[in-house]
């Protein structure tokens, strides 16, 4: 087996006791956001459900607005302790994180945070392999308002500059692409934007910050989707947006002046997702290499598409610049019938056919990107043109030799049939 993903166990944040030293991956998801005026004498915060927020007399009424940070109680929009812990433990997470926003999906995190960096007459510079609502949102909400979306090509780093104006505001990354799986040189297109100008905001939910810390490597905005690998058992929808003092603030108030909010119940979910998550990443990751070593093998299969794989495109980037993986990657058939994916995906009984990723259980979907690019072609030129048609895996905690003896059949029938 190739070498799989390495989780970083000294990256700590600001947060650890510098007399203690460094600590690990697990050991700082077990403790973070675990503050004891939140918790009490309790394990875990409690769940403060709660709107209305008292005071004790009027003059402290007067004075509750004025310091608009978590942990001071205002009004439910604002959140309360199990919000705070949340947001709180996520950026103990994120090295160079000043703090964190909580918004009620990851669609919103990523409308949160593009809303708070653009105005009309901007342009906004979109990866052209990114999350397909990503793309809806940058030619609807965003054009309607008068904002110009320009997709770019993620592995033109030479022609990256010259995408550039005087109006360009903001670069959009996703690193790897959520279909096809590209792996960009991020710090390098960030100095870029920053040379220009842009503010860099990357959709980081595949490797989340323990494998890149985006921050460090040069964006200015994290977003992640928590409805995947933080949540981690597909029962409950949020997402967050972290960033350094200048930006988290104007996150927070982008988020405000829009009533975003999320649910205590849900944010308790997500606190409780957030403590196995390490190990979670590193148990279908490996099992993901495993299934993409034994697909790279397949006649069936033309090219794996994941980049913890040695030899797959874009692995030596995510091994200079990663330090963990996911269990989210695609593979693309050598046949170009044009019901082949969906053919196998049928045939399929370990894995629920499902959008989303990042839980506990397996899924498969078949994919054709083709439809939705602008800026690259798909499949691309140095490809048989016939290899297009594909499938993308989020590899669960099951077995991975049931997994592979899942596909296996599936390959059976689906030849077959």
């Amino acid at each position: 087996m190739g070498r799989g993903p390495r989780y970083a166990q000294g990256s700590g944040s600001g947060r650890v006791n510098s007399k203690d030293g460094p600590k690990g991956t697990n050991t700082r998801l077990t403790g973070a956001g675990r503050r004891p005026e939140w918790t009490g004498p309790v394990v875990n915060p409690p769940v403060w459900r709660a709107s209305t927020h008292l005071y004790p007399d009027t003059a402290a009424l007067k004075d509750g607005g004025k310091a608009n940070e978590d942990g001071r109680f205002f009004y439910g929009r604002r959140g309360a302790p199990t919000q705070w812990a949340l947001a709180d433990a996520l950026t103990a997470i994120e090295p160079g994180a000043a703090g964190t926003v909580l918004y009620p999906s990851g669609v919103a995190a990523i409308a949160g945070a593009l809303l708070a960096v653009l105005k009309p007459g901007d342009v906004l510079l979109v990866t052209d392999n990114a999350y397909e609502p990503s793309r809806i949102m940058a030619n609807g909400l965003l054009n309607r308002m008068g904002v110009e979306a320009r997709f770019f090509d993620p592995l033109d780093i030479d022609g990256f500059a010259g995408r550039f104006c005087d109006r360009t505001k903001a670069v959009l990354f996703e690193n790897p692409g959520s279909l096809t799986m590209e792996v960009c040189d991020v710090p390098a297109l960030a100095a870029i934007a920053r040379e220009n100008g842009a503010v860099s905001l990357i959709d980081n939910t595949w490797a989340s910050p323990l494998g890149f810390p985006a921050l460090e490597r040069g964006c200015d905005i994290a977003i992640m989707s928590l409805t995947k690998h933080v949540g981690g058992h597909s029962d409950l929808m949020m997402g967050s947006a972290s960033g350094g003092e200048r930006w988290y603030r104007r996150l927070r108030q982008t988020a405000q002046a829009l009533g975003q909010v999320v649910s205590p119940d849900d944010a308790a979910l997500a606190l409780r997702g957030l403590r196995t998550m390490g190990l979670r990443l590193e148990r279908a990751s490996a099992t993901a290499l495993a299934l993409a070593e034994w697909l790279a093998g397949r006649p069936e299969v033309a090219h794996v598409l994941c980049p913890m794989l040695p030899g797959a495109p874009g692995h030596e980037l995510w091994r200079r610049d990663f330090t963990g993986g996911c269990g989210l990657f695609s593979f693309v058939f050598a046949s170009d019938e044009a019901q082949i994916a969906e053919r196998f995906v049928d045939r399929l009984s370990l894995f629920g056919i499902g959008f989303s990723w990042g839980g506990y259980e397996s899924l498969a979907l078949p994919v054709d990107p083709a439809a939705i690019r602008t800026a690259t072609a798909w499949p691309p030129a140095h490809w048989n043109p016939a290899h297009r048609r594909g499938v993308r895996l989020s590899v669960g905690l099951e077995d991975a030799a049931d997994l592979i003896a899942d596909m296996e059949q599936a390959f059976t029938d689906t030849r077959q049939a």
